[in-house]
C-alpha cells in the first residue's frame, strides 16, 4: 500500500469506487488527462464510497449548509484521489499539487465559498503535508452545477508528477 493510501485508511478515509454516471449522460473526456509530468483533473463532484454522487444537492446557503458542503467538499477530494490512483496506479507518484479550482452551487447572496472548499483543502493538506499539498486556489459561486437536483460542489485541478 502507498504511503498517501497509508495516511488516508489511518485518517478513516475511504477512496469511492469509480463514479455511477447518471443514466443519459454521456462525459467524453477523461477524469485525468496524463500531459508529460502534469495531470489534469477534469471537474469532479462528490461521491460515496459505492461511486454513487453524495448529497445533500442542491444550492448552498440554501438547500445545503455550509458545514454539509465543506463535508462534501472532502468526499469530491476522495472523488478526485479515486481518478488519479485509477489512472496513475500509485498517489505517491505525485509530486505536488499544482492549482485546485473549487466550484460551489450558490443560493443568491451566499459569499462563504471559500470556507466550503476549505473542506477539499484540509483534506489535501492533512494527506500529502504541507509541501506537497500546498496548491493554489479559487473558489467560486455558480448558479448552477450539474446533475439532478445539481451537486453542491465541484472541484478541477492539476498535480504535478514524479
Amino acid at each position: 500500500m502507498s504511503i498517501v493510501e497509508s495516511k488516508l485508511e489511518s485518517l478513516g478515509f475511504v477512496i469511492p469506487e469509480a463514479m455511477q454516471i447518471p443514466e443519459g449522460v454521456k462525459l467524453p473526456f477523461p477524469w485525468v488527462n496524463v500531459r508529460g509530468n502534469r495531470a489534469f483533473i477534469s471537474g469532479h463532484g462528490p461521491q460515496n464510497p459505492d461511486g454513487s454522487l453524495a448529497g445533500p444537492f442542491g444550492k448552498v446557503g440554501a438547500e445545503v449548509t455550509v458545514e454539509q458542503a465543506f463535508e462534501l467538499a472532502k468526499k469530491t477530494g476522495l472523488s478526485i484521489l479515486g481518478s488519479l490512483k485509477r489512472e496513475l496506479g500509485d498517489l505517491d507518484r505525485i509530486q505536488g499539487w499544482g492549482r485546485v479550482f473549487g466550484m460551489v452551487n450558490s443560493a443568491p447572496g451566499f459569499t462563504q465559498q471559500p470556507a466550503v472548499i476549505n473542506g477539499f483543502t484540509e483534506l489535501i493538506i492533512n494527506v500529502f503535508g504541507d509541501e506537497v499539498g500546498c496548491h493554489a486556489r479559487s473558489a467560486v459561486g455558480m448558479a448552477e452545477l450539474p446533475f439532478g437536483n445539481g451537486i453542491a460542489v465541484e472541484i478541477e485541478g492539476e498535480v504535478l508528477l514524479r
